[in-house]
C-alpha cells in the first residue's frame, strides 16, 4: 500500500499542500495524511502515519524537507520505517525520485545524510571559529592569502618542488 504524507509549515500555504496532495494521489497513494504545522512544532499526522504504515507499505512524500527536520530526524524516521519493513519514496529528490526499497535508493539517501551531516559540522565549526575570532586580538588572527602575493608564493613553492607539477 502506498501511504502519503503532505505537510506545509503554515495554514496560509494552501496551494502548496494541495500540490503535494495532487502529486501523492497521482503516484497512487490510497491514503494521505496531511497537516499544516511547523516542522519545529508537534506533528501529530506524522506520528499517525508512522503508526499506520505496516510491513510491505511504502511511505511517499513529495520532498524530504516535508518529512524530516534534520539529518538526525531523517535517519531516525528511516530506521523506524526499516524496522517496520516499510519503504520510503521521495518524489522530488533533487529532480529525480528515490525509493529506499532499491539498493540505489538506500545508497543515495545514505550519501545525502552523510553529506548533510558533514555540511552541518562544517557550519558549526565555522560559527565557533567566528565567535572565537570575534573576541581575539587582531594580531592573533590567521591571515588569509589571496591575490598576486598568494600566486607568487605558490609559484615559488612549485619552482622549488617541480615534482608537484601535473604534466
Amino acid at each position: 500500500m502506498l501511504v502519503g504524507y503532505a505537510r506545509t509549515s503554515t495554514v496560509e500555504q494552501v496551494a502548496g499542500l494541495e500540490a503535494q496532495e495532487t502529486a501523492l494521489a497521482a503516484t497512487g497513494c490510497t491514503k494521505v495524511f496531511r497537516e499544516q504545522a511547523s516542522s519545529v512544532g508537534q506533528r501529530g499526522q506524522l506520528d499517525a502515519v508512522l503508526d499506520f504504515v505496516r510491513e510491505g507499505d511504502t511511505l511517499v512524500v513529495s520532498r524530504l524537507d516535508r518529512l524530516a527536520r534534520s539529518t538526525a530526524d531523517l535517519l531516525g524516521i528511516v530506521a523506524l520505517l526499516e524496522g517496520k519493513q516499510v519503504g520510503l519514496r521521495v518524489l522530488d529528490f533533487g529532480g529525480s525520485e528515490v525509493d529506499t526499497r532499491s539498493p540505489t535508493g538506500r545508497m543515495l539517501l545514505t550519501m545525502f545524510a552523510a553529506a548533510r551531516s558533514g555540511r552541518v559540522a562544517w557550519i558549526q565549526r565555522t560559527r565557533r571559529a567566528r565567535q572565537h575570532h570575534a573576541h581575539a586580538p587582531a594580531a592573533t588572527l590567521p591571515r588569509a592569502q589571496s591575490g598576486r602575493k598568494c600566486l607568487a608564493v605558490h609559484a615559488r613553492q612549485l619552482a622549488l618542488q617541480p615534482h608537484l607539477l601535473i604534466p
